[in-house]
């Protein structure tokens, strides 16, 4: 049996309604307001599970009747984790950081719907290993692309895919921050098939 509901993406990232947008099914956007403060000695994997589910659940209270999508995503070096940088000093900072080096990016993914399950949550993690970078070439990446409001510091569905040398995961899609083939799985779950 097919489940007729509203989808709602609880995020205001450009990028996720872009990349939702693949899967040709209507929805809405709704901002979760949700406070997205790393609580103390927070494992990445638990950060981005809780902030996922809570975005979710922020934004069933305005659509009770709707499937809310809710996503959430770090980017970790070394067990430190980088957020968006939110200018470019922080993700010059945060590319130095990478040059040379593997980015393991966690995914948080939540699925809130009116049936059961109600709630499924999945984590996702992409690796990828960039190539050493020079400050010039750090500089000119960031002027191009501008990926301030990025984890890590860069876009690899542009420029970006040049500073790597590989990349590992099972859906590329999570890389960008919603992990599409996950997202598929849960919606087909609660009678939503996207094909």
């Amino acid at each position: 049996m097919s489940l007729v509901a509203p989808l709602v993406l609880a995020s205001t990232s450009i990028y996720r309604r872009q990349l939702l947008e693949r899967l040709g099914v209507p929805f809405t956007v709704a901002s979760p307001e949700t406070d997205e403060t790393r609580l103390p000695d927070e494992p990445p994997e638990a950060l981005v599970e809780r902030l996922a589910e809570a975005k979710a659940r922020a934004v069933a209270e305005r659509f009770p009747d709707a499937v809310i999508i809710a996503s959430d995503q770090v980017a970790v070096i070394d067990g430190r984790v980088l957020g968006k940088p939110g200018s470019p000093e922080n993700a010059a900072a945060q590319l130095r950081l990478a040059s040379g080096r593997e980015v393991v990016f966690h995914n948080g993914l939540a699925l809130l719907a009116p049936v059961e399950p109600r709630l499924q949550q999945a984590l996702i993690l992409f690796r990828v290993h960039f190539r050493p970078l020079r400050e010039d070439t750090i500089q000119r990446y960031l002027e191009r692309d501008r990926p301030f409001d990025c984890a890590g510091g860069f876009k690899s569905e542009q420029l970006g895919i040049a500073l790597f040398s590989r990349m590992e995961g099972e859906d590329p899609t999570a890389l960008m921050g919603l992990p599409l083939i996950a997202l598929t799985g849960m919606l087909e779950r609660i009678g939503m098939p996207v094909v």
